[in-house]
This record gives C-alpha cells, sequence and structure tokens, in this order.
C-alpha cells in the first residue's frame, strides 16, 4: 500500500495533472502515465493516482489490476520526481498482463519522462 502523503485522492489533484498535455504511452499499450509538476510542491513527496476504467474489465479485474499497479510503484517510489504527482492510466491489456511486464512497462514510461520532461504524447 502506498503511505497516505504519496497518494493522489481529491478529483481536483488527478485535474490538476491530467490537464497538462504531457503523458508517456508505455510498451504494448499497457499504461498511459500522466506527469505534472506543480509550482510550490518542490520539496514535498511526489503523488501517485491511479485510473483503471471500466474497458479494463468488472470490478473484480478493474481492482485486481490497481493493486497490481499500485504495488509496481511502491516499489519504485525512490525513481520517483519529488513534488511531481503521477496519474498511471491502464489500458485493457493491463487486466491481462503479469505483474512483471506492468513493472517493466513502468519502468519504461518513467524513464521516458525523466529523458523528456514528460513532453511527449
Amino acid at each position: 500500500m502506498l503511505p497516505a502523503d504519496r497518494r493522489l485522492r481529491t478529483s481536483a489533484d488527478f485535474a490538476a495533472v491530467l490537464r497538462r498535455r504531457g503523458r508517456v504511452s508505455a510498451s504494448a499499450h499497457l499504461l498511459i502515465v500522466h506527469a505534472n509538476r506543480l509550482p510550490g510542491r518542490e520539496n514535498l513527496p511526489s503523488r501517485v493516482g491511479f485510473v483503471v476504467g471500466k474497458n479494463v474489465g468488472n470490478a473484480v479485474l478493474r481492482n485486481r489490476t490497481k493493486r497490481r499497479l499500485r504495488e509496481q510503484c511502491r516499489a519504485r517510489l525512490a525513481l520517483l520526481v519529488e513534488g511531481t504527482d503521477y496519474v498511471v492510466r491502464a489500458q485493457p491489456a493491463a487486466s491481462g498482463a503479469p505483474s512483471s511486464a506492468l513493472g517493466s512497462a513502468l519502468d519504461a514510461a518513467l524513464a521516458d519522462l525523466s529523458t523528456r520532461g514528460g513532453e511527449r504524447r
């Protein structure tokens, strides 16, 4: 489980991240990661939120996918840029992908965000 100070919780927080046009699609269309560095949050910990829509599957699959993504992000908290908010959006293929594939896709997206500054669409 991600610590409470590391989670996006309100719709306003999600909207602030998703409003920004920079995003990175991860390999095999498993994930889309949105990132937004908000002014005045440079010294605060990074926060992560998850969007898993109904196109991923029924409630059981959506919740399982969310739990697996949450665990993959928890293991990578040290890689996240401080003061940046992230939204990880699961694509339909994510529900059937193994956790190792989700982790690899997340690593690729985070590396792409750090090298390109999140400006890729």
